[in-house]
């Protein structure tokens, strides 16, 4: 019988060995968590590098590649990293450092394509020898097209092709910091990521050509003389900012056959001071399957209407009008027009002119036919087709705003999900759409990869990896989310909260609210530890409690959802922000007297807005490379939501922070890369110069040479300043 002494004495031991058991665990340090970190690496979740052979599953490895069966996972190896060296049959031991970046860019042949340090190869692995190669290896912005193996590149400047056999052919002459080719433009807005396209024969290259003489030079400043004991000189950046000249950009296309460059017969683009507004942007450039006509999204100035048009590659003739979409606030193209593999005739097209981001079909007569996805979520992305069913395979948010899942739908619209786990998935499909690489996490699992095949009537998984915990042995904190109400009274908002690992709620915590708030971002997701960052559990290492709330503004809720902020940058968030703050301080382990708040960029932003809009609620802050007054931003982004300077005067003064620095009262550190070319550092130095006016007192660091972001072991450094200042000011 157990008599109520040894109760007590099981009860005293329990509460003893929990400190025990907890000091038995390992600490982490910013060496483990950062990614600029010595040891981060060793605690990154395992991972496989995979690729497709046609049908054929592919793991590239450093030092080989296998065959992966996708029903049974088994692996045989194809050829080895020493194998390749070999064949190349050089002096040089080592022309291919790994194998790691290998693709398979024919799915009926045996050849595997990689860069070394001198070329780019294509190796036959069956006949175990190189049967093509260049020699232009090292050049900036590569681009090589699997049909003719010619290969776009940047050198000193100007833009070039080498044909299949080699010849170079130099397409440019004027090219110069005023005047870029082949390079993104828009500064990667509108879902820019290169300045090279081409037609799917390789017969045609579409190019970029950006002429921004007429765009202001901002002054930035390079250090790296000093290393020398030189002088520091000048390096300007062209910077549009608001209201102001911006880019000229027209589209060229190279015919390889003719030897001979035309220029899309786009709209005049007039760049004089009165006719700002008739600028266009030209985004989302795609060819037709029978490489015959480019089709492209022209964006006026104010961003409010937007064309699809075709334009003949052989002429440049502008052809037809096929879609046309206005909005009174902004419309943003994203993603290019995909054609069915099955039908040249058809295409499909990203929108949210329904409210939600979904996938339209369209012939290239420009009649819709089918609105083939619908509802009140969001389509993130179209992943691949499958031929043979004539499906389209894509991911979205259906099931819930914080998890992304894998569909396919067919030309009926009819869907069905292709896999059965809530969390963020991600796929890359095969050529014949057969088969999918699955990678997904959830709160709980850190990695998974499967391996699916839709070839059956219910797709069948294959598990090719589930990664242990990456953390294992060492102290973790409390990782939780849950939702609130928006400011007005009817949207949920989703947080995550991390709590240190000996977490009491009979104690009171020091709290940090970590927020970005801008579009296209955010922060919470059914991935492994809700999407935390590992800065928050350095921080809930030291005893903090961490708040991230994803407010309206913030992207994959929906048209009304980010478009709520339009004209007025930082209004809605903050009113957001401050529904969560009235959360936190109805937790009776919340200490009110001590809450701070952190933020990078648009977060930057955020954190200065509620320092000094809220002086009494928020102790201690620090901003990261903040937007002081939208005055002083890209054309591109900033007038997508705030307007003109000129047509929206009130919004741009509303919105500044610059009125606001006399309002600061608890500690605030500003932190900025001396060379950053995002948020040009004149902003952090004119709130500096308010303050000094007002009397107040920010804190001030610099990263000398780095730009938006701290790069390298930097970051480290970074994040070790963020949290002693929290340290030293709040805790």
């Amino acid at each position: 019988m157990i008599n109520s002494r040894s109760i007590v004495l099981s009860v005293l031991l329990s509460f003893l060995m929990i400190p025990l058991s907890m000091n038995a665990q390992q600490l982490f340090t910013l060496e483990d968590l950062n990614y600029g970190g010595k040891n981060a690496h060793n605690l990154a979740a395992k991972n496989m590098w995979l690729t497709w052979w046609g049908d054929q599953l592919v793991q590239t490895d450093v030092e080989e590649c296998y065959t992966i069966d996708a029903r049974t996972g088994k692996k045989e190896v194809l050829f080895t990293l020493d194998e390749v060296n070999k064949w190349i049959k050089s002096d040089d031991e080592r022309f291919v450092r790994h194998l790691m970046n290998v693709i398979f860019p024919y799915p009926d042949k045996p050849l595997a394509a990689m860069g070394n340090r001198h070329a780019y190869i294509l190796v036959d692995f069956k006949q175990k020898q190189i049967v093509w190669q260049d020699s232009i290896s090292g050049q900036d912005s590569n681009d090589w097209n699997a049909a003719s193996r010619a290969t776009a590149y940047i050198k000193d400047q100007q833009l070039y092709v080498a044909d299949g056999e080699g010849h170079e052919h130099q397409l440019t002459t004027d090219g110069s910091r005023e005047i870029v080719y082949g390079q993104s433009v828009h500064r990667n807005e509108f879902g820019i990521e290169k300045g090279t396209f081409w037609s799917p024969d390789g017969q045609k290259l579409a190019f970029y050509r950006m002429d921004q003489s007429m765009v202001t030079d901002y002054p930035q400043v390079d250090l790296s003389p000093y290393t020398e004991k030189g002088i520091a000189k000048v390096d300007p950046d062209k910077y549009p900012m608001a209201g102001g000249n911006t880019h000229v950009v027209t589209v060229g296309i190279y015919n390889l056959q003719t030897n001979k460059t035309i220029y899309l017969q786009t709209p005049v683009t007039d760049v004089s001071p009165t006719a700002l507004q008739q600028t266009c942007y030209f985004t989302n450039i795609a060819w037709s399957p029978d490489s015959k006509t480019v089709y492209m999204f022209e964006l006026n100035r104010d961003q409010n209407d937007c064309r699809l048009v075709s334009y003949d590659a052989t002429t440049g003739t502008r052809m037809k009008e096929i879609y046309r979409e206005t909005s009174e606030k902004y419309v943003e193209p994203l993603h290019p027009i995909q054609f069915l593999p099955w039908d040249n005739t058809k295409f499909l097209m990203l929108s949210q002119r329904d409210g939600y981001n979904h996938i339209y079909l369209y012939n290239t007569d420009g009649k819709c036919l089918r609105q083939l996805t619908s509802g009140s979520w969001v389509v993130s992305d179209i992943l691949g087709f499958n031929k043979k069913q004539k499906t389209i395979i894509f991911k979205g948010n259906k099931e819930h705003p914080l998890h992304q899942r894998l569909y396919s739908v067919s030309m009926t619209g009819k869907r069905q999900q292709l896999e059965t786990v809530d969390g963020v998935h991600n796929a890359v499909v095969s050529p014949s759409g057969n088969f999918l690489i699955d990678r997904f996490s959830t709160p709980t699992r850190a990695r998974v990869i499967d391996v699916v095949d839709l070839t059956k009537k219910s797709p069948q998984h294959t598990n090719l990896l589930e990664a242990e915990d990456p953390w294992k042995g060492y102290q973790q904190p409390i990782f939780e989310c849950g939702s609130i109400k928006a400011a007005d009274g009817i949207t949920d908002l989703y947080y995550r909260m991390v709590k240190p690992a000996d977490f009491n709620p009979e104690k009171k915590y020091p709290t940090v609210i970590y927020v970005y708030g801008g579009p296209h971002a955010h922060n919470v997701e059914a991935s492994w530890h809700w999407g935390s960052r590992s800065w928050e559990t350095y921080m809930a290492q030291k005893g903090y409690l961490l708040f991230i709330l994803d407010n309206r503004g913030s992207e994959n809720r929906g048209r009304d959802f980010e478009q709520a902020t339009f004209r007025q940058l930082g209004q809605i968030e903050m009113q957001d922000q401050m529904k969560g703050v009235e959360y936190l301080k109805s937790l009776s382990y919340v200490d009110q007297d001590r809450m701070g708040v952190h933020g990078w960029s648009f977060g930057g932003f955020m954190t200065i807005s509620l320092m000094t809009n809220y002086p009494d609620v928020f102790k201690v802050g620090v901003a990261g490379g903040p937007v002081i007054d939208w005055h002083w931003y890209e054309v591109m982004y900033g007038e997508r939501y705030m307007d003109t300077p000129q047509s929206n005067p009130e919004g741009y003064e509303k919105t500044s922070l610059l009125s606001k620095a006399k309002n600061l009262k608890g500690k605030l550190q500003i932190i900025t890369g001396y060379n950053d070319e995002t948020v040009v550092p004149q902003h952090c130095l004119s709130f500096l110069a308010e303050c000094i006016k007002a009397g107040t007192q920010p804190d001030f660091f610099v990263y000398p040479g780095e730009p938006h972001n701290m790069r390298g072991h930097q970051s480290v450094h970074l994040h070790e300043r963020i949290t002693q200042y929290f340290e030293d000011y709040l805790k």
